[in-house]
């Protein structure tokens, strides 16, 4: 998936330590697919929308090449605008699995109840922890951003 920066996928898991510093309104756009043993997760951060369009339906082929249960963190959003709706309506209608958006900021949230989108989705508040040891990241290419 594009990124904004070179990071492993160690650097990719969200952490609940104090010093992860909140996102910031404008923080580059990334968005990446780690394959684990039992599920996909797709990380989300930065503000998703039109411009990143192509990585998001790149996200969805690789988590449906997956086959298995995904999960979106979506912590470290903080702008999403029709095209991430979009996203994430397709992902939940194409899965043959309950999507999981894990950690959704209270702009997400909202977005989620006033489309209705997140009745498609299971929200949940805390992140259940991913098996990196036995996970597989897709390649990352610097975004155009």
């Amino acid at each position: 998936m594009h990124d904004g920066s070179n990071t492993t996928p160690r650097d990719l898991l969200p952490t609940d330590a104090p010093d992860d510093p909140a996102p910031e309104l404008g923080d580059p756009a990334s968005v990446h697919v780690i394959v684990g043993a039992s599920r996909a997760r797709v990380v989300l951060s930065g503000e998703i929308d039109a411009d990143i369009g192509a990585d998001l339906s790149e996200a969805i082929a690789d988590a449906e090449e997956s086959g298995m249960p995904v999960e979106i963190d979506a912590h470290h959003v903080t702008f999403m605008d029709s095209s991430g709706v979009a996203f994430l309506a397709r992902l939940a209608s194409r899965s043959p699995h309950r999507v999981q958006v894990l950690r959704a900021p209270p702009t997400v949230r909202f977005l989620l109840e006033v489309t209705r989108i997140g009745e498609l989705l299971d929200i949940v508040d805390e992140d259940p922890g991913f098996d990196l040891d036995a996970a597989a990241p897709t390649p990352s290419r610097p975004s155009p951003r």
